[in-house]
């Protein structure tokens, strides 16, 4: 039930609202719902005030400076009293029992006073003469027994009272039951939603992970594509440089009349002593993957692979952090356990004219990879794809894993030893 303030002067419109609709609705709609029943008393008031200008019902009235104002709360807006909202609020079956009871105090009290006034005035009869004739006696023997039947008529009155109260006790506990059983069967249906929407949700998720494997994948062929387009750009080029130094092109050559400028010499590495004779593999060192001595693969790494700047980074410019000379692969896992999973070495191997890539994995332990350099390009063995140079093989994998499982990254370089390069006999 919606009500003004008691202070107000104006009659508004009470309207019963269902307590179970309203619990039912949010802030929002019972804002909505008041500001409706704010119209619509409106709406009857301007109705009145019209009917009493027309003087309906032979009433001639003109009410004038009549108008509707509303009470605003502590928050500027009208004030509003909705019953059950407050804790103090008393429920709604108790409201009715107390009006019910004060009407009914108030229909007793107003029943005795009707009764003691006709008593008093049977009374003021009764004793007003001294002898009382039959016929005054018969009437007040009809005046009892009208008041036995008043009495068993109340009695019956407060049966009925009775009956009709447990019957709408009983009634409510059975629509209170419904609304329980309608209320669990809800909330099953909406926890089943939030179900079918979760697994949804997952399975969108599951899409979405193939989506960006595939775009990953993806990536990584373009990245390919592109390592395999520059490697054999680089091979040409090298091979165009090897011929003009042997002599088997002309070193100038002339396009559309003018000289093309021979090309540039490679920079030397700094604090390197590189003999400045033209590349050529010596015949006596032997390129295949076999056993060798120390000085056969340290004359191969000087004369086969330090003009094709092994172990230098891209820019040429310096020897790469993870570059290691010809060590054990005691000596690499050594040099790795002291280190966190990911780091890895490029070491030089002891025993073939190649190189060897150590890792260090997360459960498997130490890994070591060969690398095939022959043909003056760098491969791990078993792989088909082939790079130009160490770093931009080292480059590669580290976004790429190095086998199928894909979980060996090289995510981190393993350096020398503090005090100690072992990489000193390559390059002196």
């Amino acid at each position: 039930m919606v009500r003004p303030h008691k202070d107000r002067k104006f009659h508004f419109l009470e309207i019963l609202v269902i307590p179970e609709l309203l619990a039912e609705l949010n802030e929002e709609q019972k804002q909505i719902l008041f500001f409706k029943m704010r119209e619509e008393q409106i709406r009857r008031w301007k109705e009145r005030e019209a009917r009493l200008e027309k003087g309906e019902g032979g009433v001639q009235k003109r009410i004038k400076g009549k108008s509707v104002s509303w009470m605003p709360g502590s928050d500027n807006d009208v004030w509003v009293w909705v019953m059950g909202e407050h804790p103090n609020d008393k429920p709604y079956d108790q409201i009715c029992d107390e009006i019910m009871a004060e009407r009914a105090a108030r229909q007793a009290q107003q029943e005795a006073e009707d009764l003691r006034a006709k008593k008093e005035a049977e009374l003021e009869k009764r004793f007003s003469t001294v002898h009382l004739d039959t016929e005054v006696l018969a009437t007040l023997r009809e005046q009892q027994r009208q008041e036995e039947a008043k009495q068993a008529a109340a009695k019956e009155q407060k049966r009925l009272e009775d009956e009709l109260k447990r019957k709408e006790a009983e009634e409510r506990r059975r629509v209170e039951e419904e609304l329980r059983k309608l209320e669990e069967e809800r909330t099953q249906q909406i926890y089943m939603d939030l179900k079918d929407v979760q697994k949804s949700q997952k399975v969108q998720e599951k899409e979405d992970k193939a989506w960006r494997d595939t775009l990953r994948k993806s990536k990584a062929a373009d990245l390919r594509r592109r390592s395999i387009a520059k490697q054999a750009r680089e091979e040409h080029k090298r091979r165009s440089v090897r011929a003009l130094e042997h002599g088997r092109v002309a070193a100038v050559s002339k396009v559309f009349g003018v000289e093309k400028p021979p090309l540039p010499p490679k920079p030397k590495p700094r604090n390197l002593t590189i003999a400045s004779d033209a590349i050529n593999q010596k015949p006596g060192v032997s390129r295949s993957l076999s056993s060798s001595s120390r000085d056969h693969i340290i004359q191969w790494f000087r004369e086969d692979q330090m003009p094709l700047r092994a172990g230098f980074q891209n820019d040429q410019k310096r020897i790469a952090t993870w570059f290691h000379g010809i060590i054990s692969r005691q000596e690499a896992e050594s040099l790795l356990s002291e280190k966190d999973p990911g780091h890895f070495l490029v070491r030089v191997s002891e025993r073939i004219m190649g190189y060897v890539l150590s890792y260090q994995g997360t459960d498997e332990g130490f890994k070591h990879f060969l690398i095939d350099a022959t043909d003056s390009c760098y491969m791990l063995l078993g792989d088909q794809l082939k790079f130009s140079s160490l770093a931009d093989l080292v480059e590669y994998h580290e976004v790429e894993p190095l086998t199928s499982s894909g979980r060996e990254l090289l995510l981190h370089p393993c350096g020398q030893k503090s005090g100690n390069v072992d990489y000193a006999d390559l390059f002196r």
